[in-house]
């Protein structure tokens, strides 16, 4: 499987060619370069997994692959940061989801961003965070993840502040990744505790379930906390930047700012399931190190779950109903590893957040791509604008149907199968929770039908031009990601990906299952009655609870609230007094030595006239001051 290294030098070699030739290239040359070599890579990953999946396990546990190590910087003599690529359940996992929704991204995106100025600049773009990303989920320590995390922060500012004429493109970049820095501070500084107290960046040691790693860390607590929970919380900190779990989510709703084929890559798919691979990277770890900070990953999941689902429930921008769907979503996978243990039917929730991660992957960018098709189609984002679209975009339509279904939980399509894992470990973890997450599964069903009867349905909308359906190059990803969202959830997942590496046999728990599905219908229901055809009474009930309606379409005011915390206190009761003590005190105290050394300088300056008299004068009369003086000594 050495040829695996070729899956992330194509992309990066793609990148150095667009993005240095890309002028001199016809667009549809710079497109079909890159989307050749994506092409190239999907088959690569492709054989890696059929070879990685097909070859035994070692005492019935599918064993990790290095297939290569180099050493890059060494800090001690038992501490280094080493580059390879590792293969292991998840990686080779990650490896086919990234490179089939990246060659989708680009074959569409052939047709959609046909005539956009750029477009080579933005085909190189794609390839850097496609060979980011690659870099990322393959990385055989830490570190090493963290080089390739921030390269996907880098690549991800570039794509969504691709229109950089339009000000609120520039301003959703900018946010994105100040806020992800923020978030990656925390990372670091987990991933230096981490070390210090383990002597390894390595995933391979540090997963090994060695107790005697962590003796060091034993007994040494902050803050009423161990110090191994401190680590593991701020790791944890990173990755619910990059996922957008709440409260660092509010750069995800605004990166729709980028184009929409980039939403379906970075935002649906790829990037914000960075966080989530990142503690299944690391599960062993939290699983018998730091229990307690899985609970805080499953507390915090299941808030961001109830809180985007709320806020999806009354956006009319589909673009952010699909965002906000997107941390719903992520926030299911993150409460599905946190009510995960090691191993056998402990480890349920761990195989059902990576099955949800796979099946999300393919409806979300499904979902994402066929917004992209209906913009295209009606130059809106708003559901105002939208309306009786089946009639003249049928085959998206249909697709875009299958994805709801699919993000629902509707049997049988694949959401149904991960959805009902994930609802399944959260009731045997806490009823309390599998209600909950149970609620939320249905406002999904909910804000998701609501949003296909707003677009296909109701009361059709003037157009100046009439719509239609889009080029084959848009819609072929489609059919072929619904498609996929039809069979994979037959796929026997957990014989592929489990906690401990060992084969487990997914058995649905068909009263979890039923009471799921019913919840979903009436949802469903609910949503047709109200927006199938145009009604007054969705009105009626914004009407009745005006407070709540309007918090929820302004996201419970949490921009608000850090533009608040930013400019009124860091700006204004931080910045400010700084500044000023930086301009009067410390400028004001070198600007006065200044004035002094020039003063000086004029005073003296009298005794270098460049007359050789006066400086004769002066030799002379110092020689009659210094004798007189050793006259007078004598």
């Amino acid at each position: 499987m050495e040829y695996s290294v070729l899956i992330l030098l194509l992309p990066f070699l793609s990148f150095i060619a667009l993005g240095l030739l890309g002028t001199k290239l016809k667009p549809v040359v710079a497109g079909s370069i890159g989307t050749a070599v994506l092409g190239i890579c999907a088959l690569l990953a492709y054989a890696t997994a059929a070879t990685y999946f097909s070859m035994p396990r070692m005492d019935g546990v599918r064993e990790a692959i290095t297939l290569f190590t180099v050493e890059w910087l060494r800090f001690t003599d038992t501490l280094s940061i080493e580059l390879g690529i590792l293969l292991d359940p998840i990686s080779v996992m990650m490896l086919v989801v990234i490179t089939t929704v990246s060659l989708m991204v680009h074959i569409y995106s052939l047709g959609y961003m046909h005539g956009e100025r750029g477009f080579q600049r933005y085909y190189s773009f794609l390839s850097l965070f496609t060979f980011s990303m690659l870099g990322l989920v393959v990385a055989t320590n830490i570190f090493q993840m963290y080089i390739f995390w921030e390269l996907v922060g880098v690549s991800s500012y570039l794509l969504i502040g691709f229109y950089y004429t339009k000000p609120e493109a520039v301003a959703a970049s900018k946010k994105a990744f100040i806020v992800t820095r923020f978030a990656d501070l925390g990372f670091l500084i987990g991933i230096l505790i981490l070390s210090y107290y383990t002597n390894t960046f390595s995933f391979d040691v540090l997963n090994a379930g060695d107790a005697s790693l962590f003796s060091k860390a034993a007994g040494t607590t902050f803050m009423g906390c161990s110090v191994m929970s401190w680590a593991m919380a701020l790791i944890f900190m990173g990755g619910a930047g990059k996922s957008a779990m709440f409260p660092l989510h509010i750069w995800l709703p605004d990166a729709m700012e980028g184009p929409t084929p980039v939403s379906a890559l970075i935002h649906a798919a790829t990037m914000v399931v960075a966080g989530v691979y990142l503690v299944a990277r690391l599960f062993p770890v939290y699983s018998m190190e730091t229990p307690e900070v899985l609970v805080l990953i499953a507390v915090v999941g299941a808030f961001t779950a109830l809180y985007a689902a709320v806020v999806a429930c009354v956006q009319t921008d589909i673009k952010r109903v699909l965002a906000f769907s997107t941390i719903s979503q992520i926030g299911f996978m993150m409460v599905s590893l946190g009510v995960s243990g090691m191993g056998g039917h402990e480890g349920l929730g761990y195989m059902a957040s990576m099955f949800h991660l796979f099946t999300h992957a393919m409806f979300k960018a499904l979902l994402f791509l066929c917004a992209g098709a209906i913009i295209h189609a009606v130059h809106s984002n708003e559901m105002s604008h939208m309306g009786g679209l089946r009639k003249y975009m049928p085959v998206t339509h249909v697709t875009f149907l299958i994805a709801c279904l699919a993000i629902a939980g509707i049997p049988p399509f694949s959401g149904f199968f991960s959805k009902d894992e994930i609802l399944a470990a959260t009731f045997e973890f806490s009823p309390v929770l599998g209600v909950v997450m149970s609620f939320i599964a249905g406002l999904t069903a909910f804000y998701m039908f609501r949003l296909y009867y707003n677009i296909f349905w109701g009361e059709e909308s003037r157009h100046e031009h009439t719509p239609h359906e889009a080029p084959k190059s848009m819609t072929m990803p489609l059919v072929f990601l619904a498609a996929v969202t039809v069979v994979a959830g037959f796929i026997p997942f957990g014989h592929f990906v489990s906690s401990d590496g060992t084969a487990y046999t997914i058995h649905l728990n068909w009263a979890v299952a039923g009471a799921s599905v019913v919840v979903a219908v009436v949802a469903i229901a609910i949503a047709t009655a109200l927006y199938r055809k145009k009604s007054p009474v969705p009105d009626r009930m914004a009407a009745a609870m005006p407070g709540l309606h309007h918090a929820a379409f302004r996201r419970f005011y949490m921009d608000e609230l850090y533009l608040f915390i930013t400019k009124r206190i860091i700006f204004n009761c931080v910045s400010r007094p700084i500044a000023w003590f930086d301009r009067h005190v410390i400028d004001g105290f070198f600007n006065g030595l200044a004035y002094l050394s020039q003063r000086a300088s004029y005073a003296v300056r009298v005794i270098q006239s460049g007359q050789v008299q006066q400086y004769a004068y002066v030799i002379l009369l110092g020689t009659v001051v210094i004798a007189a003086l050793v006259l007078w000594l004598l």
